[in-house]
């Protein structure tokens, strides 16, 4: 696989478009780093780290319904910064993802972060994915 965060932005995408309740995919540092981002923001309802029968850690996503409007709190996954054509940004041209309504997910040097805690920190780096 030459791209597991993109892989793990479609699984969860992919379960949003299919109504499903939860979804599971396989664990690294930087997925979990991005799922907690996900649950601070209030994309997701909950989180659980795991492993599955052959040892391997795992990530269970439920993921969060409004249930009068029957729609998700995702409305859209979209990966930015790929293996082929990486995008970095400055902390002057970070960019805003629905003029602030969503929020861009940042590798920085100071760790996986939202735009907004970019700014504050002063820091630009790698945009990894527009969540909103």
């Amino acid at each position: 696989m030459t791209d597991p965060i993109a892989d793990f932005l479609t699984r969860v995408r992919n379960a949003v478009k299919a109504n499903h309740k939860v979804v599971e995919a396989p664990a690294s540092k930087i997925k979990k780093e991005i799922t907690k981002i996900l649950y601070e923001q209030g994309y997701i309802l909950a989180y659980k780290f795991d492993t599955d029968e052959k040892g391997h850690p795992t990530i269970k996503i439920a993921l969060k319904w409004n249930a009068e409007t029957k729609t998700n709190a995702i409305k859209n996954l979209k990966r930015v910064s790929r293996p082929g054509l990486r995008r970095y940004s400055s902390v002057a041209d970070m960019p805003r993802v629905l003029n602030g309504l969503g929020i861009a997910i940042v590798s920085t040097s100071k760790g996986i972060m939202t735009d907004a805690q970019a700014r504050r920190e002063n820091v630009g780096g790698e945009i990894l994915c527009y969540v909103y």
